[in-house]
């Protein structure tokens, strides 16, 4: 292993972004390597698709189905923010297991904390080491359009003080839940991560450089309540958010993807009604739904629902739906950027986000370890 291998995987950023956006170190990398485009996991949410990625495998194989888990087994529910909840090997295991040094760099500490196990180092933006605050500076809050550009530059920081392999990069998607791509607010971010990007190229001579994105983000106007309408015709069930983890401010835990939980005499039912609901695409059972979306079967729902492009599903009694709201979790999410640099991708195919890590598996770790 000679190159440094740099995956950057920006938290929401949909192919929206990339045509609204200058981005001129990005569009210069873009230009001398490539730019494609590609799809995400389903649900299109942030959990799945980290892990989709440094596992460079579906859910049916590695266990993370949603941000949010109800155990069927024993009735209760969970954050899925621990590598205990990952069942395949990580391209951090691997490298490890070769000789080779991997870096983690996180805005969200949910993902130092899913995503680490393995790693040489890990660091996240909520919990820095002082040595990297001393070199970079004071992370700002998580939720701000400046806390991308210090994940960046905190992995350039690290790079500059010690070697490292293999490196990953993942930000927060707190400015594309906020901003649409035309304001002025999501250029700057735009502006601030594109910057932060080539100052890192710029400091690496030796580098192969892969960026994709989790999930894209859609406006939403429309809020429905599964179980509500679902007890209008006589049948009770539990709505499980795949969306849902403690970053409330981002999204409400409001997406367009939920699981419902119901009893076995009354899918079938369920199934017809929420079909004829008006927001509602597709309504699939657990069986359909997992060989569908190559999702584990044991850890999603009875029923798998997907809204429409405006759509997304809570309980009014919790929660109000915030007017301007912008989320993900549905099938109108899954449009996703690639950009390649410095790397040898001839005959590499990159169609869905997690090929960059079977490009790690595949190119990277399978030649000889590192000495």
């Amino acid at each position: 292993m000679t190159l440094t291998t740099v995956l950057v995987m920006i938290d929401g950023f949909d192919p929206e972004y990339v045509e609204s956006s200058p981005m001129s170190n990005l569009r210069q990398l873009a230009k001398q390597g490539f730019i494609t485009e590609a799809k995400a996991m389903m649900p299109t949410v942030t959990n799945v698709n980290n892990v989709s990625l440094v596992t460079s495998s579906y859910p049916e194989s590695h266990g993370i189905t949603s941000n949010y888990w109800r155990n069927r087994e024993d009735g209760k529910e969970y954050y899925m923010e621990s590598g205990e909840f990952i069942l395949a090997e990580s391209m951090f295991q691997r490298a490890t297991k070769q000789g080779a040094r991997s870096l983690l760099v996180t805005a969200k500490d949910k993902l130092r904390k899913l995503l680490g196990e393995g790693t040489t180092l890990s660091v996240s933006s909520e919990q820095p080491p002082q040595w990297v605050v001393d070199g970079v500076g004071e992370p700002p809050p998580i939720y701000s359009i400046e806390v991308n550009e210090w994940v960046i530059d905190a992995g350039r920081y690290i790079l500059s003080q010690e070697h490292y392999d293999l490196v990953y990069l993942t930000t927060t998607d707190y400015a594309m839940h906020t901003y649409a791509p035309e304001e002025p607010e999501s250029a700057r971010h735009i502006e601030l991560l594109d910057g932060a990007i080539g100052r890192l190229m710029d400091s690496l001579p030796d580098v192969q450089f892969l960026l994709t994105a989790d999930h894209g983000m859609s406006s939403k106007g429309r809020m429905i309540h599964l179980p509500g309408e679902l007890a209008s015709q006589g049948i009770q069930a539990q709505a499980v958010p795949i969306i849902k983890d403690l970053y409330t401010v981002h999204h409400s835990n409001l997406g367009g993807c939920i699981y419902l939980y119901l009893q076995e005499s009354d899918r079938e039912k369920a199934l017809e009604v929420l079909r004829g609901i008006d927001g509602i695409d597709e309504a699939l059972p657990r069986a359909e739904a997992a060989e569908k979306f190559h999702l584990m079967s044991g850890r999603i729902g009875d029923l798998m629902v997907l809204g429409a492009p405006d759509v997304v599903f809570g309980d009014p009694q919790e929660v109000t739906m915030p007017p301007t709201l912008r989320s993900h979790g549905s099938l109108h999410e899954e449009r996703v950027p690639i950009i390649g640099y410095g790397g040898d991708f001839d005959g590499f195919e990159f169609k869905e986000n997690k090929d960059l890590g079977r490009f790690v598996f595949e190119r990277v770790l399978a030649s000889s370890p590192v000495r």
